[in-house]
């Protein structure tokens, strides 16, 4: 029994012996397999490759690692990649400028080519310990450590950025540089931040943008201190298309963006108010020589910087305000109505052009413009009439052997202006006015044209705005029925009428007839009329006719000693003039008492009749008005080249007490409309509250006119009155429709 405590402790030295035998046959097998993965190392760094086995040097690596000591390989491994890499450093610190880029690029690339031959020779450390321990990766391990000893060291650092930095500031002056080595060196720096561009930031980048902003802060105030605005942006153009050929070529590409704000502020932001403003050659002068190109390139580099655009349109909105204001206020050309109106069509045209061509047909500049003509057209409250006026003119005898595309170009531009017009109704006015004498006097130059522009003021504003436009074409053509069964019905008379005789019957309500004084009409066209007014009222039982004489015209043969003309004149001048077959002089207050025509109307007429262009009648006194006490005589010395003579008729303007009259009319039919719109616009709510229905009624309106909050405020407390609408209980601001 004494012998096996014995036999135990024997065996226990053993175990102790053979652990401490095996562990200090690992050591030496650890150190041996380091020795020579250390001598390999140095071996890759002496560029002595080729001589290595690397088979031999996996497995020893694979051994280290699988007997725990991965650590130990690890730590070894960075100790020597650190010592090597001082070395290097210092090499590079020694090379002079010249060749100090060159020298760090081929250190960086063998340095690359040696870590990836470390890498693969202990590719089995890389999949176990160091993913276990998340320590870096080798391949990673000796970036780190290059970038720490290499490019942060402090003889390098800065003499780095400062000679990089020096190398593209030569290539701005015109030098030559090596633009190869510099891609490069930033590659370099990219690649050391390894998944983050931290160290080409902080080594490079940041000091490249501050030098960039100061390069072109010195660079943009000798330039603008030299240049003309359209030099300048050429060669801001050329400044900026550098830069980014620059990174293309060998900066990163996230720079770029970077890159791009610290030029364009320094060469655009910075300056472009004083190019807008820049005398003789600022957006103002390009506008005014229609500069496109130059204007183009101001476009395309203003809307590289915040603002840009917005300062352009301010200037182009200043500018061609004053510009229309300066039309639409100039007396010469308010009483050519024509000029005024082609002055606007000139000045659109103009600005379409450049909208077009110099600002890409951008959607603010369009409403920027927009804005402008709306402002200025409706400066002057004459300027509905002149547009009508100018249509007038158009339609009368400007679209004579003009085509069908030239016509519709015309009128869409005429139509583009309209749309500015606020005050739609009194345009609707003197159109009907305008158009009523072109059809009645068959002074329209083509139908499909009057029907064509009709149809785009349809289009514009709606079915109501031309319904009786529509109506009195819709009278000219029964007015031509109408005298083909009066023609019949004459033929059956016991007496004959002695001359022809053609009406046209207008509708009340389509056509603007006014309730003038009758002329007294010579008792030969009285049996004409009374004739027709027979038939008319035996084909439609229980109308009204009453004859609107200051809208006729008439056709009369005058024999003068020399010839004898068919005289084209208005009704008025008719009668006047057949009163010169009894009598050879009459004054003034008896042609007035004879045909009792409107003093007004007889004036204007008579001023016609006694013109110098068709001196029909003569006048005794040398006044160039027509005065009550002016005697009026044929005049027998008339002559004309033509057979058929045309007396035009004198145009007046309104007077101030016509113009009056006009505006309480406009204002009456706006009452009603306001009220329509109330109405419609409450029988459909219900219950509305005072700013809502007035911001609806006024937008309800606006294709028509822009109605005034305190007129449509009267129109309500009117419907109020009339117990259309009430007032809340509740709320005094509410209002309750009252069916």
């Amino acid at each position: 029994m004494s012998t096996k405590p014995q036999q135990k402790i024997n065996l226990t030295h053993l175990k102790n012996y053979n652990a401490s035998y095996q562990q200090a046959d690992n050591t030496i097998l650890i150190n041996t397999a380091w020795k020579l993965l250390e001598d390999a190392i140095k071996t890759i760094h002496s560029k002595n490759a080729s001589s290595l086995s690397f088979e031999e040097l996996y497995r020893n690596a694979y051994n280290v690692v699988l007997h725990k000591h991965g650590e130990f390989l690890y730590n070894n491994l960075k100790k020597l990649l650190d010592t090597h890499l001082k070395n290097i450093a210092q090499g590079v610190e020694a090379a002079n400028d010249e060749v100090f880029l060159k020298e760090l690029n081929r250190c960086w690339n063998d340095h690359k080519t040696s870590m990836m031959m470390i890498r693969d020779i202990l590719m089995y450390m890389d999949r176990t310990y160091v993913d276990q321990s998340k320590v870096a990766p080798v391949y990673d391990l000796g970036l780190n450590l290059f970038r720490d000893n290499v490019i942060h060291h402090k003889q390098i650092k800065d003499r780095l950025t400062n000679i990089l930095l020096e190398m593209i500031k030569k290539e701005r002056s015109g030098e030559m540089i090596n633009r190869l080595l510099i891609k490069n060196i930033t590659q370099m720096l990219i690649e050391l931040g390894i998944n983050s561009k931290i160290v080409y930031e902080e080594s490079f980048e940041n000091q490249f943008l501050a030098t960039t902003a100061k390069y072109y802060q010195l660079e943009s105030q000798q330039l603008i201190s030299t240049c003309s605005c359209p030099d300048y942006m050429k060669k801001v153009e050329t400044c900026l298309k550098d830069e980014l050929e620059r990174v293309s070529l060998y900066l990163d590409g996230s720079t770029e963006s970077k890159l791009k704000e610290v030029s364009e502020k320094q060469l655009i932001s910075n300056h472009m108010k004083t190019l807008v403003k820049m005398e003789n050659s600022g957006l103002i002068s390009m506008l005014t020589d229609d500069k496109i190109e130059d204007l183009k390139r101001m476009y395309i580099l203003f809307t590289r910087v915040p603002d840009g655009l917005n300062l352009m349109k301010d200037v182009i909105s200043k500018h061609v305000r004053e510009i229309g204001r300066e039309i639409v206020m100039d007396e010469e050309k308010t009483k050519e109505q024509g000029t005024y109106f082609q002055s606007l069509l000139d000045l659109k045209d103009k600005y379409d052009n450049l909208h077009i061509n110099a600002f890409f047909n951008d959607k603010q500049f369009q409403h920027t413009l927009h804005q402008s003509f709306e402002y200025f057209i409706n400066l002057n409250p004459k300027s509905p009439e002149f547009i009508s006026l100018f249509i007038d003119e158009k339609l009368k005898k400007g679209l004579k052997g003009v085509g069908e595309e030239e016509v519709d170009i015309l009128l869409d531009k005429i139509l583009m202006l309209f749309r500015f017009i606020q005050e739609k109704d009194v345009f609707e006015k003197y159109y009907k006015q305008h158009l009523a004498k072109r059809l009645l006097l068959g002074r329209s130059v083509s139908d499909d044209a009057e029907r064509n522009m009709i149809a785009k003021l349809k289009t514009e504003c709606g079915y109501q705005f031309t319904s009786k436009l529509e109506g009195m074409f819709t009278d000219m053509r029964l007015s031509v029925d109408t005298m083909n069964g009066f023609k019949q019905y004459t033929q059956t008379l016991q007496s004959p009428l002695t001359f022809e005789l053609s009406v046209h019957v207008l509708t009340t309500g389509f056509w603007p007839t006014q309730n003038t004084a009758h002329c007294i009409l010579p008792r030969e066209i009285l049996h004409c009329c009374e004739a027709f007014k027979s038939f008319y009222l035996s084909q439609h039982n229980g109308r009204l006719v009453v004859w609107q004489t200051n809208m006729g015209t008439a056709e009369i043969k005058a024999s003068f000693p020399s010839k004898t003309h068919e005289l084209q004149v208005s009704t008025y001048q008719m009668v006047i003039l057949l009163l010169f077959n009894d009598t050879q002089k009459i004054g003034f207050k008896e042609i007035a008492e004879t045909t009792g025509i409107p003093i007004p109307d007889l004036k204007r007429n008579l001023m016609a009749l006694t013109s110098a262009k068709n001196k029909i009648l003569e006048k005794e006194s040398e006044s160039k008005t027509i005065e009550e006490s002016d005697v009026f005589a044929f005049n027998t010395k008339f002559k004309s080249k033509l057979y058929k003579v045309k007396i035009m008729s004198v145009i007046q303007k309104e007077t101030p007490v016509e113009v009056s009259e006009t505006r309480h009319k406009v204002d009456e039919d706006r009452k009603h409309q306001i009220e329509a719109s109330i109405v419609r616009i409450m029988k459909a709510r219900k219950t509305m509250d005072h700013s809502n229905l007035i911001s609806e009624v006024i937008k309800q309106l606006s294709s028509r006119f822009v109605p005034n909050p305190i007129i449509v405020k009267k129109r309500i407390e009117s419907l109020i009155e009339r117990e259309y609408l009430e007032r809340s209980k509740q709320d005094r601001k509410i209002y309750n429709y009252m069916a």
